[in-house]
Formats: structure tokens, sequence, C-alpha cells
């Protein structure tokens, strides 16, 4: 396992896109105060998160995080994404599972994507998306995702993006709150 995760730093690091002044890297420590800034500009423009949470740079180091990435632009933190361990009882896993035969352990789910209103255009959200899908490859785990059905611009990126819908369920959260998600996975090589 040493030497996959060994192999999946290096496939992340080189996958540090640049051009038209984005740049994409892993999340270091200190930039946590920053994705919690774009978060916010996130949250006020669209409503992402749909529930802000109390702790929110906690909330963008879950635990089963395997990895995390930042999206500069001129040198600021613009956006982020990370890839996180599938849990039981996951939606995106479960219906990948269903449809391929695989275990839902090879998955892992991409989540806590967004890019600053400000940074939109310069396809940051599509550059953060490569980075976690070349680094669960690079550990042998399939790419996931799942977004709530009203997240229409979430939609078109994955669609545009080429990913496979898996199809919908609902999904209870913490809160008590029950959304119906649309659950994807990562297109093939």
């Amino acid at each position: 396992m040493a030497d996959l995760e060994e192999r999946a730093n290096v496939v992340a690091s080189g996958s540090r896109g640049t051009g038209a002044g984005v740049g994409v890297r892993r999340r270091r420590a200190a930039d946590l105060a920053d994705c919690v800034r774009a978060l916010g500009d996130v949250h006020s423009t669209d409503g992402y998160p749909a529930e802000w949470p109390d702790r929110p740079a906690a909330w963008l180091t879950p635990d089963g995080l395997l990895a995390a990435w930042v999206a500069e632009v001129d040198g600021r933190v613009a956006g982020h994404v990370g890839l996180l361990r599938s849990g039981p009882g996951e939606l995106a896993p479960g219906l990948w599972s269903r449809r391929t035969g695989g275990r839902p352990e090879l998955t892992a789910v991409i989540g806590r994507l967004y890019v600053a209103p400000a940074a939109r255009g310069r396809e940051a959200g599509a550059r953060l998306l490569a980075g976690a899908v070349a680094h669960a490859r690079a550990l042998g785990l399939q790419p996931v995702l799942d977004v709530l059905a009203t997240d229409t611009a979430a939609l078109a990126l994955y669609r545009r993006l080429g990913w496979t819908a898996l199809g919908s369920g609902e999904q209870r959260w913490a809160s008590g709150r029950t959304v119906v998600v649309h659950c994807f996975a990562a297109p093939r090589d």
C-alpha cells in the first residue's frame, strides 16, 4: 500500500495544471483559512454547501479524507476538492457497485468541490476534478460523487466532462433534512 500511496503522490503533484492563471496543488494546513473564505463566497452566491457547517475547516477535513487540493488563481486560493474513502451505505459507491459488480470499497468519493465565483470560467473546477481523479486511480480506486439534484451548474460540469450517471436517490443528512442527489462515476481513461 505504501507503494500505491507514493505513486499517488507523484501523480497528484504531476497534475499541477496551470494556464490562464490557474494552478492546482495539494492542500496544506495553512490553506484552510483561505479555503473557508472562498467557501463563504460560494455559499453566499450559490448556497453551497446547502447547510453551512458549524466548523467549516473541519467540514473540509472530514474523517476518511485521502487527500485534498486547492486551485489558485493569480496566487490566491480560489477552489477546493477532497477525495474521501467511501463509507458503508453511501449512495454513489453502492450504485457503482450494483452497476459494475465491484465492491463499494474500491471507490473513492470526490467531495467538497467548489470554485469561488470570481475564479469561474477558467477551468479551475475541471482541473481540481482531474487531480482528484488521477489520485484515486493511482490508488487503484474508482472515483464517484454525488450532487444535489438542484445544483444545475455542478450537474452540467460533470456531464460536460463525460462523467457517467449512476442513478439518483435520497440522502438523509444529520440535520434531519432529506435531499435528492444524482450520482456519477468518473469516465474511463
